[in-house]
């Protein structure tokens, strides 16, 4: 699949991407730089996304095994009892016809066992022997019931969550081939921001160096405190050297703001000056549009990817979700994500020809959208309240009852949408 790129030496202020088909190029681009498959334990592997099949390494169950607590019988009764099979134990062959033992539920049904007789429908008579009738439905499960040895349970690219851990133990796995987790850093621009106290004397509070990594880890990524590095001084040697020294150790480096081409704007002259390639260059997308994502290839010949984030802080968002969303699913190997459907509960205003991402809250008893409040591209209070962005594409509006695609917003490694 080939990615097209731009060079950062081109027009400043190329036409916008379409918002979707930026979707598929930068998942392209990840793809063409999966990261390296590695091996890592059971207990380490949440989070991480398989790199091959899975696969039993026997049938599944390995043996036929009793469902039930009972006696494994021969024969017609009454049956004499010859022994005791609990689970974790071999059990020996029953060879004679009107012969018993007693077995757990769990444990290995004896070769020559006819029936597994339950223990709440037998009795035992005056002379030690066992008595009942036996249901007609084998009460075992049969080798290979679940699956058989080699068989493709979970295709490469499945997110590893403690499902699959625990689906990947009972194959008889003690490691798993996974891709490596993505190393993200994030540099944030501004000498306007304040990071600590209240706003005000006409500076901000910076909002997205404390959140941004929050919702990198949710996309699965690596991010230590000391890859966190801001207010950047706004100067073009200051981001030069800042980029550089993030870029030495993270898979994605992300910015806030500077994505435009104002006066303290360094973010395009520093990719200009570090040889970076741009993957796209503003997206027809409200809010958001001054969104971009670049690329360098090292001296080592791994390619690093910078994730250029619009300072507001709404904005930021809706850039992480349309681009950062899309590079990280191709890095690990992940398919591109399907986004699931809503009903608008409430209209939705467009954007003319860019792409509406409008904040909702999901109603998902009912299937529903409904849109929040407080959601200009520098507030986040309706983000706080939302799940995800309703998609109203370009030339169009959102009607009451318009089915309309939903960007989710992400979730903790193993959680699952309720």
């Amino acid at each position: 699949m080939r990615t097209e790129i731009a060079s950062v030496d081109e027009a400043a202020a190329p036409p916008p991407a379409d918002w979707a088909q930026t979707r598929s190029r930068v998942y392209a681009a990840g793809l063409a730089a999966a990261l390296a498959a590695v091996e890592r334990p059971l207990a380490e592997a949440d989070g991480h996304t398989l790199a091959e099949p899975l696969t039993p390494r026997t049938d599944l169950p390995a043996f036929p095994t009793s469902s039930v607590d009972g006696w494994a019988v021969r024969g017609a009764g009454p049956w004499r009892v010859t022994g005791r099979v609990l689970a974790g134990h071999s059990a020996a062959p029953l060879t004679e016809d009107g012969t018993t033992v007693e077995i757990a539920t769990g444990a290995m049904v004896p070769a020559g066992a006819s029936a597994v007789l339950r223990v709440e429908e037998s009795t035992r008579t005056p002379a030690g022997l066992i008595e009942g009738v036996a249901r007609a439905t084998p009460e075992w499960r049969l080798p290979g019931e679940e699956a058989s040895a080699g068989e493709e349970l979970l295709p490469a690219g499945t997110p590893v969550d403690p499902a699959v851990i625990g689906l990947a133990a009972s194959c008889g796995h003690d490691m798993l081939r996974v891709r490596r987790q993505p190393r993200a850093a994030l540099l944030v621009f501004g000498d306007e921001l304040l990071t600590t106290g209240p706003p005000g004397a006409g500076r901000v509070r910076d909002a997205l160096g404390p959140a941004v990594p929050g919702w990198l880890r949710r996309y699965g990524c690596q991010v230590r405190p000391a890859d966190v590095v801001g207010p950047v001084a706004d100067t073009l040697p200051a981001h030069v050297a800042a980029l550089r020294g993030a870029l030495d150790g993270a898979d994605l480096v992300c910015t806030t703001g500077g994505t435009m081409h104002g006066p303290v704007d360094h973010l395009h002259p520093t990719l200009a000056a570090l040889g970076a390639d741009y993957v796209v260059n503003t997206v027809a997308v409200r809010p958001g549009f001054p969104m971009l994502l670049a690329r360098l290839v090292g001296t080592d010949g791994r390619t690093r990817f910078v994730a250029g984030l619009p300072g507001n802080p709404q904005s930021a968002i809706v850039a992480l979700v349309s681009l950062v969303a899309p590079l990280l699913a191709g890095l690990v190997g992940r398919p591109l994500p399907v986004l699931p459907q809503a009903t608008l509960a409430e209209p939705v205003a467009g954007r003319g020809d860019h792409t509406h991402l409008a904040l909702v809250r999901l109603d998902r008893v009912a299937g529903t959208a409904h849109p929040v409040r407080h959601v200009g591209s520098a507030m986040l209070r309706g983000l706080s309240a939302a799940d995800g962005f309703a998609v109203i594409r370009p030339g169009s509006t959102g009607a009451v009852g318009d089915r309309v695609p939903v960007v989710p917003l992400p979730l903790l490694p193993g959680e699952r949408a309720s």
